[in-house]
C-alpha cells in the first residue's frame, strides 16, 4: 500500500502580477515503511513538497493522498486531528514552544489527542534520547542538539505512521547531526514508520531505501 501519494501536484504563488511556480506537476508514491530522501538545491521546492504531502498547505492543482484517503480538499478542522495522529514533523529550526518545558513540548501532541498517558510517554521518550535530566528545562536552556532531540520526541509521541523531516540536522554540528539521524533511523526501523527526509547530506542519502531529486520544482528523473 502507498502511505503517501501525490498526483500531478502543482503549487504556484502570485506575487504582484507575477506567477511563481514552485512545484510543477510532481507525482510521487511512497510505500508504507519506506525511507525516502528528497534532495535538491535551495529553492528547488523541497520544503513546499513536504508541506503539500502533509496537508499543511494545499496544492494549486493535482491531488494528495494519505493512506489512500484524498486529503486535497479536506477542511483544516478535519485535517488537524488526522495530521496529529498520523504524522510526526521534525523541522530544521526545532519549532519548540518557548514557554513550555522540554517535557511539556513533547507531551503536547499527545495531550491534543487526549492521551491519558501523555506524561508517562513523554518521560520515556526523553529518557530514550538521553534528556531525562532536561525534562524541566525550557528551550532557551537547551543546546541545539538537545532541542532537536526534544523535537524528535514530540514528533514520535503519537506513534505516527509517517515522519516528515525537513533538514533535521541542518542547524547542528556534525556529531549532533549524526546522533539525531541515528535516533531517527532507529525509530523508523523499530516502528516501521514511513520516513520522508529532506537533506543535502550525501551520507544520509546512501542509507535511504530510495532518493528523489527536485530540480527547479520538477522531479529530476535523471538523478
Amino acid at each position: 500500500m502507498n502511505m503517501i501519494e501525490a498526483r500531478q501536484m502543482t503549487k504556484t504563488y502570485t506575487i504582484g502580477d507575477r506567477q511563481i511556480c514552485v512545484l510543477d506537476k510532481v507525482s510521487l508514491a511512497v510505500p508504507a515503511g519506506e525511507f525516502l530522501v528528497v534532495k535538491g538545491s535551495s529553492g528547488s521546492g523541497k520544503t513546499t513538497l513536504l508541506s503539500l504531502l502533509s496537508g499543511l498547505d494545499k496544492p494549486t492543482a493535482g491531488r494528495v493522498f494519505l493512506e489512500d484517503q484524498d486529503i486535497t480538499d479536506t477542511k483544516e478542522d478535519d485535517l488537524a486531528p488526522l495530521r496529529n495522529g498520523l504524522i510526526g514533523f521534525v523541522f530544521q529550526s526545532f519549532h519548540l514552544v518557548p514557554s513550555l518545558t522540554a517535557l511539556e513540548n513533547v507531551m503536547f501532541p499527545a495531550e491534543l489527542a487526549h492521551d491519558p498517558h501523555a506524561r508517562e510517554k513523554a518521560h520515556h521518550l526523553l529518557k530514550r534520547v538521553g534528556l531525562q535530566g532536561r525534562a524541566d528545562n525550557f528551550p532557551h536552556q537547551l543546546s541545539g542538539g538537545e532541542k532537536q532531540r526534544a523535537a524528535m520526541c514530540r514528533a514520535l509521541i503519537n506513534h505516527p505512521k509517517i515522519i516528515f523531516a525537513d533538514e533535521p540536522t541542518g542547524n547542528l554540528d556534525s556529531a549532533n547531526g549524526r546522533a539525531v539521524l541515528e535516533l531517527l533511523l532507529e525509530f523508523h526501523r523499530e516502528r516501521q514508520t514511513t520516513l520522508v527526509l529532506v537533506t543535502h547530506n550525501e551520507e544520509i542519502a546512501k542509507v535511504a531505501d530510495r532518493m528523489v531529486v527536485l530540480l527547479d520544482g520538477r522531479m529530476d528523473h535523471g538523478g
